[in-house]
């Protein structure tokens, strides 16, 4: 996970932080869809963390 977010330009300790605070407030059952907003190559991770595309 700290690799993965360190090739994505992404501080790992903030995604790590990020996805611990806001992933378990999530309905993943009703929608598992959401799961993709939170890797750390999605867009809006990407705009989250304001990091500006290749």
């Amino acid at each position: 996970m700290i690799e993965t977010a360190k090739s994505n330009k992404l501080n790992p300790y903030d995604y790590i932080e990020f996805i611990l605070d806001y992933l378990p407030q999530q309905d993943l059952v009703e929608d598992p869809k959401k799961l993709d907003w939170f890797l750390p190559w999605s867009e809006e991770i990407k705009e989250e963390f304001e990091i500006k595309a290749d």
